[in-house]
């Protein structure tokens, strides 16, 4: 009987674009007794989904690309695409640190929603337009349309508002 492998990248994925969010705003909101609301929906979907699973992707992109290239991109002979991985990984960083960042301060929300969203919806757009190479870039094909989603879905409904 073949033995099944815990699947890290999918557990990862689902702790930060799910679970993580949901569990965060729950508690929040039963701890200071307030109702749930987009701005608390997008504090911990923007923290954690664009956030931390960035800042955790960079990480691991800069500290090991090898990962990136042959489980997401399906690349075995990876030598000469890890300089590039390393320095996406970089970008990822910085971009994770923002959302991170936002978590803190409602101030830098709408920048996260933005740029994170607009990365996500970039990659997300990239990996639907070509066949999955791998089930881990389906994954990442529908975490990423689905966080795009959920930035979009902020930045209309926060620009929308009136000015006061």
């Amino acid at each position: 009987m073949k033995e099944k492998k815990i699947d890290l990248y999918l557990i990862n994925v689902l702790a930060t674009m799910l679970i993580l969010p949901i569990l965060s705003m729950a508690v929040e909101a039963a701890v200071k007794n307030i109702p749930l609301s987009m701005a608390l929906m997008a504090k911990y979907f923007i923290g954690w989904a664009i956030g931390i699973r960035l800042l955790v992707a960079g990480l691991r992109q800069s500290t090991r690309p090898q990962f990136t290239a042959e489980q997401i991109f399906n690349i075995r002979d990876s030598s000469e695409s890890l300089p590039i991985i390393r320095e996406l990984g970089f970008a990822n960083i910085c971009l994770g640190l923002i959302g991170v960042v936002s978590l803190f301060h409602l101030e830098w929300r709408l920048t996260a929603a933005v740029a994170g969203g607009l990365y996500f919806g970039l990659a997300g757009f990239m990996h639907a337009f070509r066949k999955a190479a791998s089930r881990n870039e389906l994954i990442a094909k529908i975490s990423d349309l689905f966080i795009f989603g959920i930035a979009l879905l902020y930045t209309v409904f926060t620009l929308w508002q009136p000015q006061s």
